[in-house]
């Protein structure tokens, strides 16, 4: 029911908006030469029997990092690569893969309680009955550790949550707490646990997030059952990702590894995941104040904070084993320009079968690869090298694409191009994230792609969603603006050491948003569930193959690479817009509680009865010069119209560029996005290079845009938000510079 009322918004949506953009889409149409035959060509060789075949190949047994299946699954995909001519290799790496040896909780207070901490066999399910390959219920890289302590509820567990606490007088010190999946990546849980003095950490699914407040649970229906727990990594990615061993060098065999107690990224303390069926007793028997309503789930119990009764014991044990990753690595040689690469990946290994999460997205990238080497059979050769990749130990956090950059980091830095990647696919619309010197280019890449359930094309139909679902600056902007604005990158996929750590342009493709769902990281994540609930007849796997096809050919074909740098110039505008109101309003807000506070200072000195907590004010926010920032930001906005002006100007003259002119404005913008970066990284995180986006230090998954700045302001910090202000003006002058030099060579062809 209601996704027929979704559907029904969207026409209505669609209706409105098609006379506002067809001009400008039949223009660029036009001046794409749209519909290309290579194209056609290439969707004429898509099969989705291909796509359901593999997923029930690979999905048939569990395929974690260093399993046999997962080996297995590395050959297999690797001998199709070969069939369809691409020269390819395994590329193995050893890296750091904890499995669990001990699992023991029980609340042994105020009544005694073992958790199942296990996901029972479905008789609806034919591959959830392999107990014996199954890794358990697990946090990876939480620290061995026996624990007892007094319970305490701290709903999402991120840093304003302990504030909120610490204003009601609770402390977690030397308490167990217990957080609830969402708000942010599970590792900055036990992580932010383990800075307020916490000495162990539960995190557990609620049902308003995960499971029957959305919907109906597995089997009858997708969301989360009430056994369902959702298995994770728990290392510190915001510090670096990949193994924690070998941070920034390649885990081959003979790597010089740092000891385990010395791995930065492992927690604190030790950490487990439980299911809200394990969960519920241990919440109901808690007492102390009644959580405040927002941090209240859907269990039917009466959710308090604690601390106790309820009190805990958990005893975690792992076997620290190095482990195989296997990353499958094939490629087309470039006919022309050999040394340009274009990059294509998704993972291949999974928590448990994954049928989702990642192996929807991996077929849809095989028989991409497929279609494109039937092309070259007919006599087809991109001029750039196109390589896939299906990386092993995603999971665990990145590992197999994060040592495989590490270890070729010097020669990517000089030939790499682009890097697309993808996950997770399903029904629903497009999703389009990475560098926004790409926007225009992908925008256009969805433009020409007709989504299989509405027939109209992919960026209309997500441009209708955001007109209908979206903020009311999403829904202004998707009305307003010709391209959909692409959302900035943080962490958690396979672009994170592309673009963060060696400056490579990335962008992030998948679809979703009608393929809801509780089967992430748990047993259920099947073929059964998969083709019940996520994408049964694959068609919007065969939109993935079109979609990421199409940004391959185009790229790989490019006479003159498609980056462009208004969309960016803008961007980067409203980011520095963004830091500058942060400061003002934490100015205000401090200015306001510092007044509340002056006020119970003055009752508790006027009421001699009584004795008031009055707290400390907080130190003023200074006024931040933001002057370099903001004109770094005009400067690049010049340069940006100026590169515009000169390639349109070019263009609608109807000229090509000489050959020896193209391969030099091809190696300017094929680095541009390094120009972006600095090798001493982000403060005290020097592994993350790229000084416009990278996963916030508390946030994980989630994007902090300017992050240097933006994290200094939020810290408080201000004199490093002062010094970092003028560093990342100095780096968007740079890379202004850069757009300059491309414009120059532009212009002295048309001279």
């Amino acid at each position: 029911m209601e996704r027929r009322h979704k559907t029904k918004w969207v026409a209505v949506a669609l209706f409105l908006i098609f006379p506002l953009f067809s001009f400008a889409q039949t223009a660029e149409k036009d001046h794409l030469s749209k519909p290309r035959a290579l194209e056609m060509q290439f969707d004429s060789h898509l099969n989705r029997d291909n796509l359901r075949n593999w997923m029930k190949r690979l999905s048939a047994r569990p395929h974690h990092v260093g399993s046999p299946y997962g080996k297995e699954n590395a050959e297999f995909m690797a001998a199709q690569f070969k069939s369809w001519g691409y020269e390819t290799e395994i590329e193995t790496f050893h890296v750091l893969f904890p499995t669990p040896k001990t699992r023991v909780l029980e609340m042994i207070a105020p009544v005694k309680f073992t958790p199942t901490l296990s996901e029972p066999p479905l008789k609806e399910d034919a591959t959830s009955n392999q107990t014996n390959e199954q890794l358990p219920v697990y946090n990876a890289y939480s620290v061995d550790g026996e624990v007892t302590g007094e319970l305490v509820y701290v709903n999402y567990g991120v840093p304003r949550d302990y504030e909120e606490l610490e204003q009601r007088g609770i402390d977690v010190k030397g308490k167990i707490v217990i957080a609830r999946y969402g708000g942010s990546w599970r590792g900055i849980k036990p992580k932010v646990a383990a800075e307020h003095g916490a000495i162990g950490c539960l995190i557990y699914s609620d049902p308003r997030d995960d499971g029957y407040f959305q919907g109906e649970v597995y089997p009858k229906g997708a969301y989360r059952n009430e056994r369902g727990a959702q298995r994770g990594s728990v290392a510190d990615m915001p510090l670096y990702p990949g193994d924690p061993l070998t941070p920034s060098i390649g885990a081959t065999k003979d790597a010089k590894r740092l000891p385990i107690k010395e791995a930065p990224t492992l927690t604190k303390i030790p950490v487990m995941p439980i299911s809200y069926s394990d969960a519920r007793p241990l919440l109901q028997a808690l007492g102390g104040p009644v959580a405040p309503e927002s941090w209240r789930g859907a269990l039917p119990i009466t959710y308090h904070l604690g601390p106790g009764p309820a009190k805990v014991r958990l005893k975690l044990e792992f076997n620290w084993n190095i482990a195989p990753a296997y990353d499958v690595i094939a490629r087309i040689k470039g006919s022309e320009y050999p040394d340009e690469w274009i990059i294509r990946g998704n993972h291949h290994d999974a928590w448990v079968n994954g049928a989702d999460d990642p192996i929807s997205g991996m077929v849809a990238t095989m028989e991409e690869a497929r279609a494109i080497g039937e092309l070259v059979k007919t006599g087809w050769k991109p001029k750039r090298t196109i390589i896939y990749c299906a990386w092993d130990a995603e999971e665990p956090g990145l590992l197999g694409s994060t040592e495989w950059a590490e270890a070729h980091a010097d020669e990517l830095k000089n030939k790499a191009v682009i890097y697309i990647n993808s996950d997770s696919n399903g029904r629903g619309f497009l999703g389009m994230g990475g560098s926004h010197t790409l926007e225009k280019f992908i925008n256009q890449v969805a433009r020409d792609v007709v989504d299989p359930q509405k027939q109209i094309s992919v960026a209309d139909r997500t441009r209708a969603w955001r007109i209908v679902r979206g903020s009311p600056e999403d829904r202004k902007e998707a009305r307003d603006r010709n391209d959909l604005r692409i959302y900035a990158l943080g962490s958690g996929s396979d672009y994170t050491p592309f673009l963060q750590h060696l400056g490579v342009a990335s962008l992030n493709l998948g679809y979703g948003g009608e393929d809801g769902g509780g089967s992430y990281h748990s047993v259920y994540d099947s073929f059964d569930h998969y083709t019940r609930f996520g994408d049964p007849d694959f068609d919007y796997g065969l939109a993935l193959a079109q979609t990421a096809g199409r940004a391959v050919l185009r790229l790989a074909d490019a006479e003159v690479l498609p980056f462009e740098f208004t969309n960016f110039a803008e961007t980067v505008a409203k980011y520095a817009k963004e830091v500058a109101k942060l400061a003002d309003d934490m100015r205000e807000e401090t200015e306001e509680k510092n007044r509340r506070i002056q006020e119970k200072t003055l009752e508790a000195a006027a009421d001699p009865k009584e004795t008031y907590l009055v707290p400390l004010p907080q130190a003023p926010v200074p006024f931040l010069n933001f002057a370099p920032l903001q004109n770094a930001v005009s400067r690049l906005q010049q340069s940006a119209r100026d590169y515009d002006r000169s390639a349109s100007h070019f263009a609608a003259n109807g000229q090509a560029l000489p050959a020896e002119k193209k391969k030099a404005l091809n190696a300017i913008l094929m680095k541009t996005e390094r120009a972006l970066t600095r090798s001493d990284g982000l403060p005290r995180r020097p592994w993350f290079i790229h000084q416009i986006y990278a996963p916030g230090f508390y946030t994980g998954y989630g994007v902090k845009t300017l992050p240097a700045i933006r994290e200094a302001i939020e810290q408080r910090n201000w004199q490093e938000a002062n010094e970092q202000v003028e560093i990342v003006a100095r780096v968007i002058q740079g890379f202004a510079d850069e757009i300059d030099r491309a414009a120059a060579v532009v212009a002295a062809a048309t001279n």
